[in-house]
C-alpha cells in the first residue's frame, strides 16, 4: 500500500490513518485499518485565528456583542475571546527616514496617545502618556529617522522635543491651529477694523499654494502693520494705586497695552513666520494641516471608543491600538501575534499576608463594664 502523506496516526496503535468520511458536523474523519477506530483531528491553531477573527470583527465594527451574527449568547462571545485583550498589536520598527511625519495627540479616558503617521497618514509609531509633555514627545519621536518635514500643532513641549532630537528636521505649523489661535484672541467677529483685517488675513492663509502666493501673504501682512501697527503698541497707564500695592488696571501692573488681544495675534503670526514655520509646505511638497491625523486615526479611534462604550481603561487603550493596527494596513497579520503567552498568561503572584502590628489600642469599639454602661442604684435608675 502506497504511503499516504496526507495522514495522522492513530492515539492507540500508531498506524497511519486514512480518510473515512465527514462527520455530521463536516469534520474529516479518519479511521486506523490496523484497529478499526476512528477518530477526528482538532486544529487548535485553526481556532484561535477563527476566535481572533471575530474578535476584530466586533471590535473594529459597528456591532455589539448581541448583535453579531452568531449562535451564541453575548455572554459566551466574551468568555471565548477574552484571551484577545492579551494580544499587543505593535507596529513595525521604521528603519528608513520618512520624508515627512505628522504628529498629534489625542485625550480620551484620563490618557493621552500621541501618533504619528507618514504623508500617506498610515501610523508609524504611537505613545501612552498622561499629558503632552517634552518627555513623552521624546519617546515618541526617537522611535523614527530624522525626517525631512515634520507637521504639528506647535505644542510647547514638542517644540523643545524637536530642537533635541531633529535639530535638522523643518517644520510646518498647522495652518487650521494658526487660524484657531489667532481666532482664540479675535474671536470671529472683531469688533475693531484692525481685526476684523488680521482675522480675514489669516483666514487667506488656506488659498497660499505657490511661493508667489507665500510673497503676497507676506506683503499684506507687512501692509498691515504699517497701517495699524500702532495700536499693538499702545499703553493704558492707571491712576489709583490699592491698598496691597496693586495698581488699579486688569493686569494690577501700572501700564498694559491698550489692544493686548490684537497684539497677541498679530505677534503670534510674525513668531510663527521669523521661525519659518509658516510656509515649509510650499517648497518642500509637504501637508500643511494635521487634519488627515486628526480626522482619519484619531477620530477612528474615538468612534470605536464610543460604539463600545462601557470598557474600562485597558481595554480601551487596547482597542486604540488595534484600530492603529489596522489602519497601517497589517490586519493580515493579526494571526502572528498569537502567542501561548496571550492565551494562557502566567498568573499574577497574589501578595503575601501578614497580620498588621496595630500597637496598643486607644479607641475601643467594644462596651466595657469599666465605662459605668451598667451602673444603676434604685429602681430606673433612681435613688
Amino acid at each position: 500500500m502506497p504511503e499516504i502523506s496526507n495522514t495522522t496516526h492513530c492515539v492507540i496503535c500508531g498506524n497511519k490513518l486514512v480518510k473515512n468520511g465527514f462527520t455530521p458536523a463536516g469534520t474529516r474523519r479518519w479511521r486506523c485499518l490496523n484497529c478499526g477506530s476512528s477518530s477526528t483531528r482538532k486544529r487548535i491553531d485553526l481556532s484561535r485565528r477563527h476566535t481572533l477573527d471575530k474578535f476584530l470583527a466586533w471590535l473594529l465594527g459597528k456591532l455589539s456583542q448581541q448583535e453579531l451574527p452568531s449562535h451564541a449568547s453575548d455572554r459566551t462571545f466574551r468568555r471565548e475571546t477574552s484571551w484577545c485583550w492579551n494580544i499587543t498589536p505593535t507596529l513595525p520598527a521604521v528603519t528608513m527616514p520618512p520624508k515627512c511625519v505628522i504628529v498629534d495627540g489625542t485625550y480620551f479616558g484620563g490618557w493621552c496617545l500621541l501618533v504619528a503617521t507618514n504623508e500617506s497618514h498610515t501610523p508609524i509609531a504611537y505613545q501612552w502618556c498622561s499629558t503632552e509633555s517634552q518627555a513623552a514627545w521624546t519617546a515618541l519621536l526617537t522611535q523614527i529617522p530624522a525626517p525631512l518635514v515634520v507637521v504639528c500643532d506647535g505644542g510647547p513641549g514638542l517644540q523643545a522635543t524637536l530642537r533635541e532630537v531633529w535639530p535638522d528636521t523643518l517644520v510646518q505649523r498647522c495652518i487650521f491651529h494658526v487660524l484657531l489661535n489667532v481666532r482664540t484672541h479675535l474671536t470671529w467677529n472683531p469688533r475693531t477694523t484692525a481685526g476684523q483685517t488680521l482675522l480675514s488675513l489669516t483666514k487667506q492663509l488656506s488659498h497660499v499654494h505657490t511661493p508667489e502666493h507665500a510673497i503676497d501673504w507676506l506683503r499684506q501682512l507687512n501692509a498691515w502693520h504699517t497701517i495699524h501697527g500702532r495700536l499693538t503698541r499702545e499703553r493704558s497707564y492707571a491712576k489709583h494705586r490699592l491698598r496691597d500695592g496693586r495698581w488699579d488696571s486688569p493686569t494690577g501692573k501700572q501700564w498694559w497695552y491698550t489692544h493686548d488681544r490684537l497684539r497677541k495675534a498679530y505677534r503670534l503670526l510674525v513668531d510663527v513666520q521669523r521661525k519659518q514655520h509658516l510656509f515649509t509646505y510650499v517648497h518642500f511638497q509637504a501637508p500643511r494641516t494635521t487634519s488627515g491625523l486628526e480626522g482619519g486615526i484619531n477620530a477612528a479611534i474615538k468612534q470605536t471608543l464610543r460604539l463600545h462604550r462601557g470598557m474600562h481603561v485597558e481595554h480601551q487603550k487596547r482597542a486604540a491600538e488595534w484600530v492603529l493596527f489596522e489602519r497601517a494596513g497589517l490586519l493580515k497579520t493579526a494571526h502572528s501575534l498569537i502567542t501561548p503567552e496571550a492565551i494562557q498568561p502566567e498568573p499574577k503572584p497574589r501578595p503575601r499576608f501578614t497580620e498588621p502590628d496595630n500597637g496598643p489600642e486607644l479607641y475601643g469599639t467594644g462596651l466595657d463594664a469599666a465605662e459605668g454602661l451598667w451602673l444603676r442604684a434604685g429602681w430606673g435608675g433612681r435613688a
